[in-house]
């Protein structure tokens, strides 16, 4: 099994470093990137295609973005409101690009907050490891939800370490239902927080 910093060697990029970053509001949490060993499990039991296109918010320095299009050379786009993690991440394109054998040109960043991203037609998967309070996630899911009204398409949810705020926000929206569980807390110490949940838009 290979370790964070090796990882991040296979792909050259670099994501380890933990800065802390002045936030500022209350509704916006501390970045942290998924772990690798969680990112291999949940892409052991789901699957991108190349026609997929990823939307991760609160990327930091686009961990998930270079990882799964090395895997699936599926486009990804990264959200992240802090310019430091943003320009990083810019940084980790241009080196991920020096050893990637696909295009990297399916990577885009953004730095926006998150409720006011404009999304794209194209994009149909979209990823939370809990970057925001509910009352920021619900201005996202509407954004999402509007977008699919403008063009239809299959669209999914991609939950890690999933605020219990959220659940209980779409266990009531009709427009969603839960299709996958992944459970990590063989992995983590039986935290029951360490699992992705992923859900389907329905309506």
């Amino acid at each position: 099994m290979l370790t964070e910093g090796q990882y991040d060697q296979q792909l050259n990029i670099s994501t380890l470093d933990q800065e802390l970053s002045v936030i500022a509001s209350y509704h916006y949490h501390r970045y942290e990137p998924t772990p690798y060993q969680a990112l291999d499990e949940l892409f052991k039991q789901y699957e991108l295609s190349a026609d997929d296109h990823i939307v991760d918010y609160g990327c930091g320095k686009g961990r998930l973005n270079f990882y799964s299009h090395h895997y699936f050379q599926n486009a990804a786009t990264g959200i992240e409101m802090n310019k430091q993690f943003y320009h990083q991440a810019l940084k980790n394109k241009e080196t991920y690009k020096n050893r990637s054998r696909a295009s990297a040109e399916k990577i885009q960043f953004e730095c926006i907050l998150a409720e006011e991203y404009k999304i794209k037609a194209s994009q149909n998967r979209f990823y939370f490891f809990n970057p925001f309070t509910v009352q920021i996630f619900i201005k996202v899911i509407n954004n999402i939800l509007m977008s699919a009204e403008e063009y239809w398409r299959d669209i999914e949810l991609i939950f890690y370490y999933i605020d219990n705020d959220y659940v209980d926000f779409l266990e009531k929206n009709p427009c969603f239902e839960l299709k996958k569980e992944i459970d990590l807390s063989s992995m983590y110490k039986k935290n029951q927080y360490e699992r992705f949940l992923i859900y389907k838009l329905v309506y």
